[in-house]
C-alpha cells in the first residue's frame, strides 16, 4: 500500500464504503481498511445456502420514503416490498391462533406504548422507557410490548432513553428488500477498492497527520474516518496515542449495541402454504417470543428474530441454544411434523463478533444528548461514522450511509488544508 493518503478509513460497512465512494468520486487518495474478509458490515446478505436471499444483519429500507438507497435500488434492479410499517401478523398465543381482533388488539396495544414513550420523550425528561410503561401497563399485552421494544431498539425497556426513542425519525415507510439489503449495499460499493483482512489496532494521532498500524505495515494519511460500531471502541479494540478524550468514551459507553439476532430455518418442501411473504409471532409463557418472516416456495425459509435479554441469555447458553428456541416456537405454531422436513438452520451471532459486539446502538436512559458527540471531530484529523453518529436515524443501514458521506466531505476538506 502508498504510504500517504488524504484520507485513512477504518472500517468497511456501510459507512465506510459509503465515505470511500465519495472521497473516490472527487478523486480524494484514500485508503479503507477492512478488519475482515468481507465488506458490508451489519449488511449482510446470503443468497446460496437456502435456494433463497436473506439478510443476516439490515433488511429493512427505513424511512423508505427519504431513504437514499430506494433510488439507488431502483437503478441496480433490486427489488422490494412496499409495504406498510405495521401489516396485520398472523400472531399465535398459548392454545392456538389469535382471532383478527385479538391479534389487531395486541397491534394496538403496542402501537400505543410506542406513541407513549416517544411522547415522553419529546416534552419530558430522558428517562428509562420502562418507566412510561409502568405508568401506563400494557396488561395482557405487557410481554409482547417488551419484545417489540427489544426488536425496535436491541435494548429492554430499562435501558432505551425516552429521549432517544423520540429523535429517531420514523416516516412509517419501512420496506423489506427482496433481493437483500447487503447485497444492494455491495452493489452499490462494487468498485471501491478495499483492503481486507486488514485489521487497524492503533492510531497515532500524536503529530501531524495519523499513522495506522496494521498488520500490512504503517499507514500515514492527514485525516482518518472511524467508521467501526460503538462497542469495538468501547471495548478498546483500537488504542489510540494520546488517549481519546474522556467524553469520547463516554459517549462510545452510552451508545450501547443491544442484542438482536436471527435464526433462518431452511425446509425441503412447503411446509406452511403460504403464496406470499407473510408475519408470524409466536407468544408463549415461558419460552422467547419469535417473530418470523416466511419466505414461501418449494423450500420455504423461515427466518426468526429474537432480541434483548432473551436473545442474550440463549447465546450465553451455547451453540444450538437460540437456533433451538426459534425452531420450538416454529414448532409449536405449525406442529411437530415441520421438524421432520428441516433441511438446513443457520444463526447469527452479531453480539459474539469481536469486529462488531452487537446489534445497533441505543443510549442509555439519560444520556442521550452523548451522541452529538461522535460528530465532533478531534485534533482536527480524527472524525467518526457510522449509524450511531446519527441523531435521527440511527440504527439504520441509511444512516450510516450518509454518516459515511458527510465524514468523507468533512475530512477532505480538513486533510486539504492542512497540506
Amino acid at each position: 500500500m502508498p504510504a500517504d493518503y488524504e484520507v485513512a478509513i477504518v472500517g468497511a460497512g456501510a459507512a465506510g464504503l459509503a465515505a470511500a465512494r465519495a472521497l473516490m468520486d472527487v478523486g480524494a487518495r484514500f485508503v479503507l481498511l477492512e478488519a475482515s474478509g468481507r465488506t458490508g458490515g451489519r449488511a449482510f446478505t446470503e443468497t446460496t445456502r437456502f435456494g433463497q436471499t436473506w439478510d443476516l444483519g439490515c433488511h429493512w429500507l427505513h424511512a423508505a420514503d427519504t431513504n437514499p438507497f430506494v433510488p439507488i435500488a431502483d437503478a441496480l434492479g433490486f427489488r422490494y416490498r412496499t409495504t406498510s410499517t405495521r401489516l396485520v401478523r398472523n400472531l399465535w398465543l398459548e392454545g392456538g391462533w389469535a382471532a383478527p381482533e385479538v391479534a389487531n388488539a395486541a397491534a394496538d396495544a403496542v402501537d400505543a406504548a410506542f406513541d407513549a414513550v416517544r411522547a415522553a420523550g419529546e416534552t419530558g425528561p430522558d428517562e428509562p422507557a420502562q418507566a412510561v410503561m409502568d405508568r401506563a401497563p400494557a396488561g395482557q399485552w405487557a410481554d409482547l410490548v417488551r419484545h417489540w421494544f427489544c426488536l425496535m431498539t436491541a435494548s429492554p425497556p430499562p435501558g432505551i432513553s425516552t429521549r432517544d426513542f423520540a429523535a429517531y425519525r420514523d416516516t412509517e415507510f419501512n420496506w423489506p428488500v427482496i433481493d437483500g439489503y447487503g447485497a444492494l449495499v455491495r452493489a452499490h460499493h462494487a468498485e471501491v477498492p478495499v483492503e481486507l483482512d486488514c485489521p487497524v489496532t492503533h492510531i497515532d494521532w500524536s503529530r501531524g497527520g495519523v499513522r495506522l498500524a496494521t498488520p500490512r505495515g504503517e499507514v500515514r494519511a492527514r485525516t482518518v474516518i472511524i467508521a467501526v460500531p460503538t462497542a469495538v471502541l468501547a471495548q478498546g479494540r483500537i488504542t489510540f496515542a494520546p488517549h481519546l478524550p474522556v467524553s469520547l468514551a463516554e459517549a462510545f459507553d452510552a451508545l450501547r449495541l443491544g442484542v438482536a439476532e436471527k435464526v433462518a430455518i431452511g425446509f425441503d418442501r412447503d411446509v406452511f402454504g403460504y403464496d406470499e411473504r407473510t408475519g408470524v409471532t409466536v407468544c408463549r409463557s415461558g419460552a422467547a417470543t419469535v417473530n418470523f418472516q416466511i419466505l414461501p416456495g418449494d423450500r420455504p425459509v423461515a427466518i426468526g428474530h429474537v432480541a434483548g435479554p432473551v436473545a442474550g441469555a440463549l447465546l450465553e447458553d451455547g451453540a444450538g441454544a437460540l437456533a433451538d428456541a426459534v425452531r420450538s416456537a416454529l414448532t409449536a405454531a405449525f406442529g411437530n411434523d415441520i421438524a421432520e422436513r428441516v433441511a438446513d438452520v443457520r444463526a447469527t451471532n452479531w453480539a459474539g463478533d469481536p469486529l462488531i459486539g452487537g446489534a445497533y446502538s441505543c443510549a442509555v436512559p439519560g444520556l442521550a444528548h452523548l451522541r452529538a458527540r461522535l460528530l465532533d471531530t478531534v485534533g482536527d484529523r480524527l472524525l467518526f461514522a457510522g449509524e450511531a453518529a446519527r441523531l435521527h436515524d440511527f440504527s439504520t443501514c441509511h444512516g450510516a450511509h450518509l454518516s459515511g458521506i458527510d465524514a468523507a466531505g468533512r475530512a477532505l476538506r480538513l486533510a486539504r488544508a492542512a497540506a
